[in-house]
């Protein structure tokens, strides 16, 4: 298949790129792969809203600014930060041409949320699930446009480079495309693209608990790490406080930060609220405050979670408010109304990733990264809440612009087939699932909120003895989605651990004990 440009994810950054750059050129292809159901994304999952300033009158982009330097811990770049937040507006009134809906209150203005580190109310949101109304708004716009092909169900498996077509000459490496796996009926099929975008998500299943879908495997970063693009900032994992605890380990369901902000407070066992122990802000400082607190809490304790009280709020203006969290909690038997939440941290968000400039371009010609597998500069150690949507939209607008400037040149190279010669169809999916749950438990144990050198050196060692042996069940077997998820979280786990032993000091969400000065 050869297209004009290929878009690896089907979430916010991609759908707003495939978007803009369909309308701009009606005749130009577009092709978004992925590998589930179209409408299947970190996007759809993301509760808390947009942070945009709209209320000029009491918010600020200075203030803004300020909120997301404070968080990012001296680590983000400020001219990217101050690039986002100044176009916030503009990618606003976008989203709502599109069809997308937000909350007002009765006066007909945007209904605002506040949220950890913001100093502000600036979050526009819908409900509880405001993820899920951008995606089915972008959805709709996409299905209008006839220039979009999207393909669910298909895995991109690798990208296609110089090497691919035995060019070792070329001065700067050059995507071609990539090599993508029909899931349905196993054949791998070459995808040829003038552009191609990775708009691919994030890395939450590394760890196992985690707030993200299944599909968080980090495919987009494993897949550019071993095209040779530049990775930066893998340690700047970022763990959200608040996720509802299930007893049997697995932690998906995300208690929003807006909660905290609407006055939950976080007690533990014994009733005891306390954050402010911890932080003159309380429940409302930023993530990694919280999360290593809660973290603190419980290795004192011994306990397995801490709890949310939300028994003193207005219940009737919280349940209008967050519908979807008190059904979800109902669901599990707790009625919020008597009882107190039980949450523990859970993996969340990555602040680093493929390493890009302005205009979304990785170190690799003709490969652009958008949305939460990339690394602008914006997050720095730490992201601000409900950034990261804020910054999916501005740079896939950024990587449309340029990209109808400087269109990308059309690929003149042949493409060799995928070659599976001698591979069989492996009868070892048990070794794929042991293998994983021996990953995750490693990830959280030795490379989770409060890290130390000599965990983190272990860590490697016995990475090192799952790596083998999936490369060798990847060598010989056929290829299946699950197998190639597990083989991308082993390459997104060594990029963790090796970046964070590289760093020498506490910054954000990054938190070593060995570098705390004594």
């Amino acid at each position: 298949m050869t297209t004009d440009y290929l878009v690896i994810g089907s979430g916010i950054a991609g759908l707003t790129f495939s978007v803009k750059i369909a309308e701009k050129f009606p005749n130009k292809n577009i092709v978004i792969v992925t590998k589930a159901s179209e409408d299947e994304s970190n996007t759809k999952y993301a509760q808390g809203g947009v942070a945009i300033v709209s209320n000029k009158e009491e918010d600020s982009f200075k203030k803004h600014i300020k909120d997301t330097l404070i968080a990012g811990d001296g680590l983000c770049r400020e001219d990217v930060v101050e690039m986002v937040i100044k176009e916030g507006p503009e990618r606003l009134k976008e989203l709502l041409l599109w069809g997308a809906n937000f909350d007002v209150n009765d006066t007909g203005k945007f209904d605002l949320g506040k949220e950890g580190g913001h100093s502000e109310y600036r979050i526009i949101h819908h409900k509880d699930i405001t993820g899920y109304e951008i995606e089915r708004a972008l959805l709709s716009k996409a299905h209008q446009l006839p220039n979009i092909s999207i393909l669910p169900h298909h895995f991109a498996i690798d990208l296609v480079t110089n090497h691919h077509i035995r060019d070792y000459n070329s001065k700067k490496l050059t995507c071609f495309g990539a090599y993508v796996l029909d899931q349905k009926s196993g054949k791998i099929r070459t995808i040829k693209a003038n552009s191609t975008l990775l708009a691919s998500g994030g890395i939450g299943c590394v760890y196992g608990h985690t707030t993200n879908p299944v599909i968080a495997t980090g495919d987009g970063i494993a897949m550019a790490y071993r095209a040779k693009a530049r990775i930066k900032d893998m340690e700047f994992v970022q763990f959200h406080p608040t996720a509802l605890y299930e007893a049997k380990g697995e932690s998906s369901f995300l208690i929003s930060e807006a909660v905290r902000g609407f006055g939950a407070y976080l007690r533990n066992k014994k009733g005891y609220r306390f954050m402010p122990d911890y932080d003159e802000r309380a429940e409302l400082a930023s993530r990694d405050i919280v999360s290593q607190s809660i973290d603190s809490e419980l290795k004192k304790s011994g306990e397995a979670h801490v709890y949310l009280d939300c028994t003193h709020l207005d219940m009737d203006a919280f349940i209008n408010h967050f519908p979807n969290i008190y059904k979800e909690c109902l669901e599990h038997h707790i009625d919020i109304k008597a009882d107190w939440i039980p949450v523990v941290p859970a993996s969340h968000y990555l602040c680093g990733g493929i390493e890009v400039n302005k205009k979304g371009m990785t170190t690799i010609n003709s490969l652009f990264a958008c949305g939460e597998c990339s690394r602008t500069g914006l997050h720095g150690a730490n992201r601000l809440a409900s950034n990261s949507l804020l910054e999916a939209l501005v740079y896939a607008h950024n990587i449309y612009k340029y990209q109808s400037e400087i269109q990308c040149k059309s690929v003149n190279v042949d493409i060799p087939d995928w070659n599976d010669e001698g591979t069989t169809i492996t009868k070892e999916h048990v070794l794929i699932q042991h293998n994983l749950k021996q990953l995750q438990a490693l990830m959280r144990d030795y490379v989770g909120i409060v890290r130390s050198n000599k965990r983190l050196k272990r860590a490697i060692t016995h990475l090192d003895l799952i790596y083998e042996e999936v490369e060798d069940l990847y060598r010989e077997s056929k290829l299946t989605t699950s197998l190639c998820e597990l083989r991308n979280m082993i390459n997104v786990a060594h990029l963790i651990i090796r970046q964070s032993l590289d760093r020498f000091e506490n910054k954000g969400g990054y938190y070593n004990m060995d570098n705390v000065k004594h």
